[in-house]
């Protein structure tokens, strides 16, 4: 076997419909569009959602809900995941940098600091929000933390 003899496995490609190139292609004339009507006209787009004149399901169902357009959003970071950081990167300060190049936030994203496991380290931590737990947690072991600006 070479290049010059490749070709595709029996039955895996199939050849298109050749439309609209005479009567004798057996799909000419309509070109598989049917007899008039906007359908059949090219420049034909349905409106998103148009249910044949039906009223369709956005307007049929309530709006429902409340989106808060002062929502703050962090990203969570738990105490066992500074103590790992510690551990492996001989850190004493943990900054958002840190976060940063360890691949646990991306540059633009806030950070909250959760008390979820446990800390052995002194650590001083900077962060945008902390929990109350964690923030006991990390100041019971001797650390201190630091709350940025938002």
């Amino acid at each position: 076997m070479n290049l010059s003899n490749l070709k595709p496995a029996i039955g895996s490609t199939k050849t298109s419909k050749r439309i609209g190139r005479g009567p004798g292609s057996g799909l000419g004339g309509t070109s598989t569009r049917g007899h008039k009507g906007a359908k059949s006209r090219s420049g034909y787009s349905q409106k998103v959602g148009f249910e044949g004149g039906q009223m369709p399901i956005q307007r049929r169902l309530p709006k429902s809900g409340f989106k808060n357009l002062n929502r703050i959003e962090f990203k969570a970071i738990n105490i066992s995941i500074l103590q790992n950081l510690s551990e492996n990167l001989h850190l004493t300060k943990i900054t958002i940098d840190d976060f940063v190049k360890n691949g646990l936030i991306s540059g633009s994203q806030l950070v909250k600091i959760l008390g979820n496991g446990n800390l052995y380290a002194k650590l001083e931590v900077e962060a945008h929000a902390f929990s109350k737990k964690a923030d006991a947690v990390i100041r019971s072991v001797g650390g201190t933390t630091v709350k940025l600006k938002i």
